[in-house]
């Protein structure tokens, strides 16, 4: 009966989860078999699918809405179209994206694709933003209509956006006061007027997921603890979202349980999470019940 991974017919890695208009979304990235030598052993993304569902069970694949050879400013064939993320701002759907610029020896940009809905067709800006290098970008559009994208590159970053969702507003900030330690993956959140920034780290050996809570979304941030440990398994990296739906939190994250093998071909999973009465995140432990309902379990009830 289990409802974890979600995603059954291909790799699916670093979800972000949003809810628009009542229904839940899915932003991953696409692990694939690599097609060229020097990413046999490595991370291979070529393109994006966005998910959604009404009952976290049943998942519509809507198809690909970018892909590495049809944005202008990316190196082609780099196959680096890393964990993205999209907001609504303003009946506008904003999708930030890293991969690899055309021209450069090594490093990342983000960019955005624009669309009027959730599923696309988004159409990607001609350059990346300006003043961004790195990978991983989140947005947090703030309750004022304020946004602001943090990102990860030699270590973690935060910087308000402009208006029109395709610029800075000013200059990064460093996020300091975080553990030692290798951190990436941004994801934040606004729960009851606080600011939660959410994040893998490697305390050891392997990714844990932690998190820090402030009262701005520029920080200081204060250091909480961890929200999931290492997996037990051994697969290094985890990646996640937090989201609410229905007055339920849900963590998503993934693992690489279709590629025991090889831990760079991961599936999505879910779990519920919850948090105490000061608002610090309740450790989750990760499951493969998932959080679905099947059917057998609604006979059983009647």
């Amino acid at each position: 009966q289990a409802q974890n991974p979600i995603i059954r017919d291909q790799f699916t890695a670093d979800p972000t989860a949003r809810v628009f208009n009542g229904r839940m979304y899915l932003y991953p990235s696409h692990d694939i078999h690599s097609p060229v030598e020097n990413l046999k052993e490595w991370f291979c993304m070529e393109d994006y699918h966005v998910f959604s569902s009404d009952n976290l069970t049943d998942w519509t694949d809507h198809g690909v809405i970018l892909t590495q050879n049809r944005i202008p400013w990316v190196k082609k064939d780099s196959y680096a179209m890393w964990a993205p993320d999209c907001v609504e701002k303003d009946g506008k759907y904003y999708f930030y994206f890293p991969a690899a610029p055309a021209g450069a020896e090594k490093g990342f940009a983000i960019g955005v694709a624009v669309a009027d809905s959730p599923v696309g067709p988004f159409r990607p800006q001609f350059r990346p933003i300006e003043g961004v290098a790195g990978i991983d970008p989140c947005v947090l559009v703030d309750d004022d209509g304020k946004s602001y994208i943090y990102w990860s590159g030699m270590g973690l970053s935060v910087a308000p956006l402009s208006d029109d969702m395709l610029h800075l507003a000013g200059s990064p900030v460093r996020i300091e006061g975080l553990p030692e330690g290798f951190k990436e993956g941004p994801f934040a959140f606004k729960r009851d007027g606080r600011y939660y920034l959410t994040f893998p780290w490697v305390k050891d050996k392997t990714e844990t997921l932690a998190y820090a809570m402030s009262d701005s979304p520029t920080g200081p941030f204060e250091f909480k603890g961890i929200i999931m440990d290492e997996s037990p398994t051994g697969c290094w990296t985890n990646h996640h979202s937090l989201v609410e739906k229905d007055g339920q939190w849900y963590l998503f994250y993934h693992h690489n349980d279709y590629s025991p093998d090889m831990d760079k071909r991961r599936s999505v999973r879910i779990d519920t999470v919850g948090f105490n009465s000061d608002g610090t995140i309740r450790k989750v432990t990760p499951t493969l019940r998932g959080v679905g309902v099947c059917l057998s379990l609604i006979h059983i009830s009647e």
